[in-house]
């Protein structure tokens, strides 16, 4: 008889309920897939939002990689903004020691900013204002948290339909604990160079400040006016002829601030070159809007405006508001202390379990308590998960091709395989803007889904879907 049966305490009743993640997501199909793992879209059942759930596999395989995940949830978890991606959810594991997969959850967006420029030929300017309004908003936001995001370019900027844009990919970003520049080894492929600032142009060993992704926005920007990237470069002298041609040659003091001795040697060997107008450059722009750009795009670090000062640029009148402009408490090195010592593996694993409980409010107190109950681990939604996830990456190939990622290193949301359906030929890119005025919103969890926006991209820029991968779907 069922009355005869003990009753599961209220605890055991809690616990379980935390562990409904197999309940509680109703997978899809795939939309992505590369070398990290494989991404799902899905339905929260519980919300009926639509999201999609990234399988990282293996990620202790390289320690750097672990390092690199580590560093991007964390960061996801402490900058709740709404012009930045959002995780809301990471799996438990079936197994505090021996996991080796990891599932997050990302709020799904339909595609990025460099589908958006490559599908429309007739933004509006006021779709220029808001892009570069979210963008700097964003920034704003992250650099109070001495955060540098490091490579930001169109690809890393999810956007929706809406206009509604958000920054993903905080792999390669790093958080500074001084007020003074940082010396950090910057690897060729960290900000793909037609992005990187020129003080960085050809530096292994260089000194960053938060000026290097005001340039980047610079370049994005200009790219949406455009249509193509402004300075894309073969190479580093390539990249440095393409920024003079349009700048003009830099002083010497400018010259000076250049870490490369051998970018230094070529600069200052260089023919006179005189700045070109940016009205000539951009005939059909908003001379407000080129005037900031100037601001961002100034060849010396030192002349940029930060986030917060390009917002109170004249160009933003009747836009910006700065109730809706927050900034973020510095994160403390506490959060970060695992990069400023050596650490193994086993260190990483800790770490990375101990930031998937910070989404299972229950077990993070049993944890900090150290009263946790190991033996209820089992089943796992995680092992229903990955039974699922293994069969349609086996049958996902029948129902159409899957690309591969354009890029190896493991992130949380990157770039990441989509279905895309041919955009009409004679359907209109853009609905025009209805109303400028952007809804009053605040910077907590519960807004970020409310944020106003004025005016609809039309549903062509949804022919190119992409979820916050290794970002981001990343």
């Amino acid at each position: 008889m069922l009355s005869d049966q003990p009753k599961k305490n209220s605890a055991e009743m809690d616990f379980f309920s935390e562990y409904g993640d197999a309940n509680r997501y109703k997978i899809q199909e795939v939309v992505g897939k590369g070398s990290y793992g494989v991404v799902c879209s899905a339905v929260d059942t519980l919300t009926g939002e639509k999201v999609a759930i990234k399988k990282i596999h293996d990620i202790f395989e390289h320690i750097s990689d672990a390092a690199r995940i580590l560093r991007e949830i964390k960061l996801l978890r402490l900058l709740r903004h709404p012009d930045i991606v959002e995780i809301k959810h990471i799996m438990l594991p079936p197994s505090r020691r021996d996991f080796k997969d990891i599932y997050v959850v990302f709020e799904l967006m339909e595609s990025d900013l460099h589908q958006v420029i490559k599908a429309n030929d007739d933004l509006t300017r006021e779709h220029y204002q808001f892009f570069l309004y979210q963008l700097l908003r964003a920034l704003k936001y992250i650099h109070t948290a001495n955060v540098y995001h490091r490579d930001l370019k169109p690809k890393n900027i999810l956007a929706n339909a809406n206009c509604k844009l958000k920054i993903c990919d905080f792999g390669l970003a790093r958080v500074a604990f001084s007020d003074t520049p940082t010396t950090i080894f910057w690897t060729d492929y960290v900000a793909t160079r037609w992005y990187r600032a020129p003080e960085l142009c050809g530096s292994f060993f260089s000194k960053y400040t938060p000026a290097i992704d005001i340039w980047s926005i610079g370049c994005i920007f200009a790219e949406v006016l455009t249509g193509k990237p402004l300075f894309p470069g073969k190479n580093v002298v390539h990249q440095l002829d393409l920024m003079t041609d349009l700048l003009g040659t830099p002083s010497l003091d400018t010259i000076s601030r250049v870490r490369n001795e051998k970018a230094r040697r070529y600069l200052t060997s260089m023919r006179k070159k005189q700045t070109v107008s940016f009205a000539q450059k951009f005939p059909n722009a908003d001379p407000l809007a080129l005037r900031l750009l100037e601001r961002l795009l100034a060849f010396d670090p030192k002349d940029r405006p930060t986030a917060e000062e390009a917002l109170a640029d004249p160009y933003f009148k009747g836009l910006a508001k700065v109730e809706r402009e927050p900034s973020c408490q510095p994160i403390t090195k506490m959060e970060f202390e695992f990069e400023r010592r050596r650490v193994t593996k086993e260190d990483i694993r800790e770490l990375i379990f101990r930031e998937i409980l910070e989404y299972h409010p229950q077990l993070l107190k049993d944890y900090v308590n150290g009263t946790e109950r190991t033996n209820f681990l089992y089943p796992s939604a995680v092992d229903q998960f990955r039974k699922q996830f293994a069969h349609l990456e086996e049958n996902s190939g029948k129902t159409g091709p899957v690309i591969p990622l354009e890029r190896k290193h493991v992130s949380l949301p990157r770039s990441t395989v989509v279905h895309s359906n041919t955009i009409p030929a004679k359907e209109p890119h853009i609905i025009a803007f209805k109303d400028r005025q952007i809804a009053e919103e605040s910077c907590s969890r519960s807004s970020r889904d409310t944020d106003g926006i004025p005016g609809n991209l039309s549903r062509s820029l949804q022919a190119s879907q992409r979820i916050p991968m290794g970002t981001s779907q990343c």
